[in-house]
């Protein structure tokens, strides 16, 4: 597929943006720890009625809307393949958001061929999930970055794992249980799952596969970084 940020490494899992950080990280698989589980206590399952309001697919990915900033943002990926939650730039601007909230993240992302994606900082922001009747809500760290995509946001491994959330293709859902033991369910958008797709395949760029590398310093790297960007590139939606 071209033109889909589809596999990420690095951001704040993976032990860290350091080689030093990842390398403890990676040793710490070796050694077992007893963990607690404070988790809300919810049994979350798929069952046939799942299906009922499926509309039969192949290949369609789970895309869903959240809130947060104070608006509903649409055409969020859930992405279990990156180990980063990412919201991209148009996003970041047309929701509004300082740049004096962006904090420097000691890292770059490449794509497969080599190209940079520039990142811009991360922004910590409260993030709702609701399907209409329960809310679940997860301060999320998204790392802002320049690159061309038909999403507005993708949600990783981190907020998945946080959340205790489980995603299935399949049924097209994302279960996740709330604070009070309740399993909120989102439906994804298969209508704007496959509009997504469609401009993905349309893009001229490649943004395939990344992975993080310190940069030289902070002040070299901001000073590389651009900054405007033409928000004409990709679509966005708010509510």
């Amino acid at each position: 597929m071209h033109g889909e940020v589809h596999t990420i490494v690095g951001g704040f899992s993976g032990g860290g943006c350091t080689a030093s950080k990842r390398k403890r990280y990676a040793w710490s698989v070796m050694t077992v720890d007893s963990v607690e589980d404070h988790s809300p206590d919810a049994d979350i399952t798929f069952t046939k009625a799942d299906l009922r309001d499926v509309v039969p697919h192949d290949n369609d990915p789970i895309v869903i809307s959240l809130v947060t900033a104070g608006r509903k943002v649409h055409r969020v990926l859930v992405d279990q393949g990156s180990s980063a939650d990412v919201m991209f730039w148009p996003t970041f601007s047309k929701l509004q958001l300082s740049l004096d909230h962006l904090r420097p993240y000691l890292g770059c992302l490449y794509g497969f061929a080599g190209d940079q994606v520039d990142v811009r900082g991360y922004i910590e922001l409260r993030t709702m999930f609701t399907d209409g009747d329960v809310v679940g809500t997860e301060k999320i760290k998204y790392l802002v970055v320049n690159a061309p995509s038909a999403y507005n946001i993708l949600l990783g491994r981190p907020t998945l794992n946080r959340l205790g959330a489980v995603p299935s293709t399949r049924h097209m859902k994302l279960k996740l249980p709330s604070m009070e033991g309740v399993v909120i369910t989102i439906k994804s958008d298969q209508k704007e799952a496959r509009r997504c797709y469609e401009n993905n395949l349309k893009q001229q760029r490649s943004v395939c596969h990344v992975t993080s590398t310190p940069p030289p310093g902070v002040d070299e790297w901001r000073s590389a970084i651009p900054r405007t960007w033409n928000a004409t590139h990709l679509k966005f939606y708010f509510s």
